[in-house]
């Protein structure tokens, strides 16, 4: 894009009303995003934003009932489905959902499985790939749940779920196979109750 193309985007962008600015940040994101990101991301004044956030959020609440809601959460704002639509989503999720996982998918699970709970910048750093969609999709599956969120860092660790063992056709995880002897062991993780 030359410079004058990137000086009309710019100046098409800053016409944007700056609601429309973080909606469009906030449909993008996948984890909670924190006011002064958010006022960064759409050059704008933080009182500014957290004022545009509260209108948003009020106005998402105000009759007619719109199928999401924006929540305060994690100390960042994000998109969620409301309250009362989570089955039509779930629906649609499984309708579309292949029956079958990518290796991507069985990989991450793996890593999971043997580790739980294990966050997903640790999931990221075993695998040495973005794991964030891939966990998306297990977590859809309900093969994996969010255990807790760590207070002092807000990441959330993930483990798995007692459909995971039934799919397994396994009581527990200890009946999982050993792991390989070419995988490093980490001591901490030698209990996979």
């Amino acid at each position: 894009m030359s410079e004058s193309e990137q000086l009309v985007a710019a100046n098409e962008l800053a016409q944007l009303p700056v609601r429309a600015r973080l909606e469009a940040v906030l449909i993008a994101a996948d984890h909670p995003i924190d006011t002064i990101s958010l006022a960064a991301a759409v050059e704008t004044p933080v009182p500014e934003v957290a004022q545009a956030l509260d209108e948003l959020r009020a106005d998402y609440d105000a009759p007619p009932v719109r199928g999401f809601e924006l929540r305060q959460i994690a100390g960042g704002w994000q998109l969620y489905v409301r309250a009362g639509c989570e089955q039509v989503v779930r629906r649609m999720i499984e309708e579309q959902t292949p029956p079958r996982l990518s290796q991507a998918a069985l990989e991450t699970l793996s890593v999971i499985a043997y580790k739980q709970p294990i966050s997903r910048g640790q999931i990221a750093s075993i695998r040495a790939v973005n794991v964030d969609s891939v966990v998306r999709t297990l977590l859809a599956r309900g093969l994996i749940a969010e255990a807790y969120v760590d207070e002092q860092t807000q990441a959330t660790f993930f483990e798995t779920t007692d459909l995971l063992l039934s799919h397994l056709g396994i009581d527990s995880l200890a009946d999982l196979p050993p792991i390989s002897d070419l995988l490093p062991e980490d001591p901490e993780d030698d209990d996979l109750s």
